[in-house]
């Protein structure tokens, strides 16, 4: 997917402030990195680029914080839950911090675990509002946030970078002294000099350092002040693997922020599903899939309907076969069913709606002490009043004849049953 990184300046902005960009067609290699004014900066090539914004290193101070227990809840990245953690975090930092923590951005590190000391970084706040802004006013709304540096990048490694007259020296506090550990910061970049090599020196054996990286510009002046070699690596390099990390800083009251530009994301990513030319085989697959399950379902219903529309024919010929006198078939199951009762009468056979057999079924069902007071036949329904069963003894009563093809309820008073005739 196509990147843009784009590194906001320290100072205040104005039209003439030069951006630091980078631009990656794959997000793993630099296709781009440029300086530029605002309006200068690439368009992107499709709505489907991630804009990337990289807060400099000598922007953040990094605090290492033990949080109590209770106050990481899994809620935590909610409007409440993010009020609730950013109070506590200021309550903990207010004696690290130089400025009023009302005033600063904070984040902390992703995948926070409550019962592990975890590190937060912290930055102006009207600053960073401010660079946001005016990268969306452009058309540059911010996908991520991410730092240039945090503790686990820069835990062993020394970097040299910027020019021969501006070197500045970046490096983890474990590294450059083990002393800034306990000021709570992490993260220590400072002009490269003559005074800084003095005082690196007293504090740690540079030696000892495992790793020292340099930018080109600056790669001969870090071995003459090191008296080692050093390991060459292009800044744009170093920056976009900082957007390889799953760092995101936009948290607590840029937290709406975030949730709309993912939206705005996934809307993207829907438009670009289909308009973009590249989903263009996708996009045919996709109406063929749905074209031959439509034909395919039709054809289906087509042959079970064709499938029942012959029973039909069969029963009705049975019928018109048996008794050629129907003239018009309405409901071939009933009419047999009528025919065949009528033909039973004439010829004296006991039938299911007889008396003698609805009696039969009833008397086989029903409990002992159940006293008829009166009987009502009309064929084929038969009405008994006798004294009222208990409730589950009706449902048993009624669950039996059912089972004998006989509907039966029970009023409160009388029986009333009948057979059920079934197509």
């Amino acid at each position: 997917m196509t990147t843009l990184l784009i590194t906001l300046p320290l100072g205040p902005l104005d039209t003439a402030t030069q951006f630091e960009y980078i631009l990656s067609t794959d997000g793993n290699s630099v296709t781009t990195h440029a300086c530029g004014q605002l309006n200068l900066l690439p368009t992107l090539p499709d709505k489907q680029a991630a804009v990337i914004v990289l807060v400099p290193a000598q922007a953040l101070s990094w605090h290492l914080v033990h949080l109590p227990k209770g106050s990481l809840l899994r809620n935590w990245m909610t409007d409440r839950g993010a009020s609730r953690l950013r109070a506590i975090l200021e309550g903990l930092l207010e004696e690290q911090l130089l400025d009023d923590p009302s005033e600063l951005h904070l984040a902390i590190q992703p995948q926070p675990h409550a019962d592990q000391p975890l590190w937060v970084a912290a930055c102006d706040r009207a600053w960073l509002k401010a660079g946001l802004q005016a990268l969306a006013l452009a058309g540059y709304e911010a996908h991520r946030i991410i730092p240039e540096s945090t503790p686990e990048t820069s835990a062993h490694t020394l970097y040299v970078m910027g020019d021969e007259d501006q070197a500045l020296l970046m490096g983890g506090s474990s590294v450059l002294s083990a002393d800034l550990i306990h000021l709570g910061r992490s993260v220590l970049v400072c002009p490269l000099s003559a005074s800084s090599m003095a005082w690196l020196n007293s504090q740690s054996d540079p030696a000892d350092v495992p790793e020292l990286v340099a930018e080109p510009a600056v790669a001969t002046l870090a071995e003459h002040l090191f008296n080692r070699p050093v390991t060459l690596q292009h800044r744009s390099v170093r920056l976009l693997q900082a957007a390889q990390t799953q760092w995101d800083m936009a948290q607590f009251d840029l937290q709406n922020t975030r949730r709309d530009r993912r939206f705005a994301y996934l809307m993207q990513g829907a438009t670009s599903v289909l308009r973009a030319p590249r989903w263009r085989p996708a996009r045919w697959a996709m109406v063929f899939l749905v074209l031959c399950h439509v034909i395919g379902l039709n054809a289906f219903a087509w042959r079970e309907q064709n499938a029942l529309q012959t029973k039909r024919l069969a029963v009705q010929n049975v019928l018109t076969d048996t008794f050629p006198k129907i003239p018009v078939v309405v409901d071939a199951p009933v009419q047999m069913a009528r025919e065949v009762a009528a033909l039973q009468r004439l010829s004296g056979a006991v039938t299911e709606s007889d008396l003698e057999i609805i009696l039969a079924s009833f008397s086989a069902v029903a409990p002992a002490g159940i006293a008829l007071s009166a009987i009502d036949y009309v064929a084929p329904e038969l009405r008994i009043k006798c004294s009222a069963p208990s409730a589950p003894q009706q449902s048993a009563m009624i669950f039996a004849l059912h089972q004998q093809r006989l509907a039966a309820q029970f009023d409160g008073a009388q029986w009333v049953i009948q057979p059920v005739v079934k197509p």
